[in-house]
């Protein structure tokens, strides 16, 4: 089997929804396209490590390329980021091709990504007193989609934007997804008093349609994307920008930094694979160093309390009896 079947065969069996969410799939032909200009007659055994390295170094000095009425037009150089995107829908084809029996190895193993992907895949780690900075200056709206994610977790494009008004159930402090990017998402979603007053605020502000958070553009539509406004708000924060998604990750870090285990915290992340979790030990590291920098280092020579009380040198305060 050549590269270029096997690439056609992933993308009908485990690219698809409901294997995938459109847009991960789509993401996928992007890349698979790229990459099959490389490897497409390439028989799969014969996909090696240094091939697949000779690949991703020839793809950092490529141009963008881009189609204009009177030809094609070279633009800047391929983003590192790119290619690091290709080189992991690489790697997980191959590992599938491995568990089919196609191949003994994935040879990306062998592979290291020739240069550092700067803030790459590593969530940000949002501290209470940043959000509380990010709600001030937000407007109302996206002050409740901050705290509804950071208290329940919610996917913000998926599940949150076009929730019903239907699917809140505030009495029993509890919100239904019937339709999520896992089967594991399709579930009731439990609510904290934070999450139920921040879903009070917006239904307060919602207006009479279906959705809980209608479009300015169609009244019966609900709300598209975040992008801009979040970007407006975290500069007028004065907060370096992070994507809004990782408020996702604040809430599945704040649990585990509350002694949640990390099973329990994959199942409120309603995630199918527990190894999702790991990318949130990034922001689990930084938290440790918070609390390293409050070490005291001195804590040993510091004189209990009475001792100091005995040879300080400040006048005590007398009352005298009537």
């Amino acid at each position: 089997m050549t590269y270029g079947q096997w690439s056609d065969s992933f993308l009908e069996n485990y690219s698809k929804p409901p294997m995938r969410a459109e847009g991960t799939h789509q993401a996928n032909e992007r890349c698979i396209k790229h990459l099959k200009a490389a490897f497409g007659a390439t028989r799969l055994v014969d996909v090696t490590a240094d091939s697949v390295d000779m690949y991703l170094r020839e793809r950092l000095r490529a141009p963008v390329v881009v189609k204009m009425k009177l030809g094609y037009k070279e633009l800047r150089i391929v983003k590192s980021t790119t290619v690091h995107q290709e080189f992991r829908v690489l790697r997980r084809m191959l590992n599938v091709a491995v568990r089919k029996k196609l191949l003994a190895a994935n040879p990306c193993s062998g592979v290291e990504f020739p240069v550092a992907v700067k803030g790459l895949f590593r969530p940000h780690y949002v501290s209470w007193s940043e959000q509380q900075k990010i709600e001030s200056h937000a407007p109302q709206y996206l002050r409740n989609v901050v705290r509804i994610i950071t208290e329940t977790g919610l996917r913000i494009y998926k599940e949150l934007i076009l929730m019903r008004k239907d699917q809140v159930d505030l009495q029993n402090a509890v919100v239904w997804t019937p339709d999520s990017k896992t089967p594991n998402g399709t579930a009731e979603v439990p609510l904290t008093s934070l999450a139920i007053e921040a879903f009070k605020n917006q239904m307060a502000i919602s207006g009479e349609g279906p959705y809980l958070f209608p479009s300015d553009l169609n009244p019966t539509g609900h709300l598209k994307k975040l992008k801009t406004v979040w970007t407006k708000t975290l500069r007028r924060a004065k907060i370096p920008y992070f994507r809004i998604y990782d408020l996702r990750s604040a809430y599945a870090t704040r649990l585990s930094a509350g002694g949640v285990a990390d099973e329990w915290v994959t199942q409120l992340l309603r995630q199918s694979d527990a190894q999702v979790f790991k990318k949130y030990s990034q922001m689990k590291l930084r938290m440790k160093r918070e609390a390293l920098e409050k070490l005291n280092r001195r804590a040993n020579e510091m004189a209990p309390v009475g001792e100091a009380d005995a040879f300080s040198t400040a006048p005590l305060c007398t009352e005298v009896l009537q």
